[in-house]
């Protein structure tokens, strides 16, 4: 078997949690509800439904739920994917090239639900860099359990032991660990470098092209005692 890198998107590849918060907040604010700014940051990188039900305080089925997943969407597509490449986090491109050229197959394993994840990474230009995208939907359970990345590496044909997952938040590492993945947490996402390192993370580094110095052993294990700079947010969503 071969080895393989998969990646989570929001907040790994695409500079995209600030743009979602804002917009999860202002459509559950649309429909009555009034969490706080920590409620809503907290849904970024978990299942859309879910976490509107939670912030809206009904069952993931109630209509409320339903009404407001399609707001969202629509207005990711003119809120968020209009944005285009200009989401990409600096170097990632690049990098995502230099580990193709070094012999990796590359793929997507993301808590987004398939028509959002291609669409997302249509719009930044990333798409053909990927062998596989595997989704939210396309599994019987999400992150933090292992299935997205097993489907990942099934499709790629992959060892576990030899490849590699990276992602920004804890429920990242929780899934990858659970799959038998090396690491990589990233502190410029969702969570800081501390979580991700208490989760578990083999590498913790603070933009994206120590992500590939360390996947190409370019370098050594990245300190983790600091957040690093987080990206400013993508701009405001109205």
């Amino acid at each position: 078997m071969t080895s393989a890198i998969v990646f989570d998107i929001d907040g790994t590849l695409a500079n995209t949690p600030a743009a979602i918060a804002e917009l999860i907040g202002d459509v559950v604010r649309g429909l009555g509800a009034s969490p706080g700014r920590s409620q809503v940051l907290a849904t970024v990188g978990k299942p859309l439904e879910a976490s509107l039900a939670g912030l809206l305080g009904v069952a993931v089925d109630d209509a409320a739920t339903a009404e407001a997943a399609a707001r969202y969407r629509a207005r990711f597509a003119t809120d968020v994917l209009s944005q285009g490449p200009a989401l990409l986090l600096p170097g990632v491109p690049e990098g995502l090239d230099r580990l193709r050229a070094a012999g990796h197959l590359l793929g997507i394993a993301t808590s987004k639900i398939s028509a959002g994840a291609l669409a997302l990474l249509k719009a930044t230009g990333v798409v053909d860099r990927f062998d596989t995208v595997v989704c939210h939907d396309m599994v019987e359970r999400g992150k933090p359990h292992p299935d997205m990345a097993l489907r990942a590496l099934a499709d790629l044909g992959a060892s576990p032991a030899e490849s590699w997952y990276v992602g920004d938040t804890v429920t990242d590492m929780a899934m990858a660990r659970a799959a038998a993945l090396r690491t990589v947490g990233v502190s410029y996402g969702v969570d800081s470098a501390a979580a991700l390192t208490a989760a578990g993370a083999d590498h913790v580094v603070t933009d994206f092209p120590s992500v590939i110095r360390v996947l190409l052993h370019e370098t050594t294990v990245t300190s983790p005692d600091h957040a690093g700079p987080r990206p400013e947010p993508t701009g405001a969503l109205s």
